[in-house]
């Protein structure tokens, strides 16, 4: 019998990320590659989960791309659909889900009584609401296999508290106490859930971000410099492995020491 690689603990290992065609996404996509993971990247940009997929592919990861806009409940279903049928055919159940896909707009905005209802919708049903769909989606196929790993990418802003940011910081607080609770139905399956929050990372994701809040970063972290996708990636990787198979419903912060929790 051939000893497992150390080096690929996900070998064989299906895992679907979410949000996954540029930025973090793309950043944990090719550090689950470089574990073994066989994947699929999910995205309401076509160009750039298909782009992300053929670089993938390029360097011999097997990679695919599957659409989904997780404002949309049939839109979930038929990305999930996919995703049984196509590990179906490649002989094993998935494994891990990464629930990245967020909007991170309007930082530095307006206060929580300037927000337009719209807006607070738009930020709630994609970052709360869409990983929901998505979970609640492919549980079937984690507990149909016996076992697996729910990754939800948190932010710190939630423990932070940012100014002028409600939208975002409750649709991510929301999606730390929905890890929990996950964590709790899901156990019973030996299935793990955890929550992995970075701070303010320098990604495309950023680029519209205040200067000011950038600063405010650099200035207050115990590390004084700035936060790349590859300090947070390595988390979800070890969230998804064996090594983790007895850590759930928890918080891991990776932010360089801006908050402490």
């Amino acid at each position: 019998m051939t000893a497992p690689d150390p080096a690929r603990p996900l070998t064989g290992r299906r895992v679907l990320v979410t949000g996954a065609g540029r930025g973090l996404g793309r950043a944990i996509a090719a550090r689950l590659a470089r574990a073994g993971a066989r994947l699929w990247l999910a995205d309401v940009r076509t160009d750039w989960g298909e782009t992300a997929v053929a670089e993938l592919r390029a360097e011999g990861v097997e990679a695919r791309f599957v659409p989904v806009d997780l404002r949309s409940e049939d839109s979930v279903a038929t990305m999930a659909e996919t995703v049984a049928r196509e590990a179906a055919a490649s002989g094993g159940p998935l494994y891990g889900l990464v629930n990245n896909a967020a909007l991170a707009d309007g930082v530095g905005g307006k206060a929580v009584h300037e927000l337009e209802v719209s807006e607070w919708d738009r930020v709630l049903g994609v970052n709360l609401r869409g990983s929901f769909l998505v979970s609640r989606a492919v549980i079937p196929q984690l507990i149909a296999g016996g076992s697996g790993r729910i990754v939800n990418i948190g932010s710190d802003a939630a423990l932070y508290g940012s100014g002028r940011l409600c939208h975002y910081i409750a649709s991510k607080g929301g999606l730390s106490a929905l890890t929990r609770a996950m964590a709790r139905d899901l156990g019973p399956h030996a299935i793990t859930v955890n929550t992995v929050s970075p701070g303010l990372t320098e990604s495309e994701s950023a680029e519209f971000v205040p200067e000011h809040r950038h600063r405010l970063y650099r200035d207050n972290r115990a590390l004084s410099r700035d936060q790349r996708p590859e300090d947070l990636v390595g988390a979800v990787a070890f969230l998804l492995g064996d090594e983790a198979g007895y850590i759930t419903g928890q918080q891991l912060v990776v932010d360089g020491g801006f908050v402490f929790h």
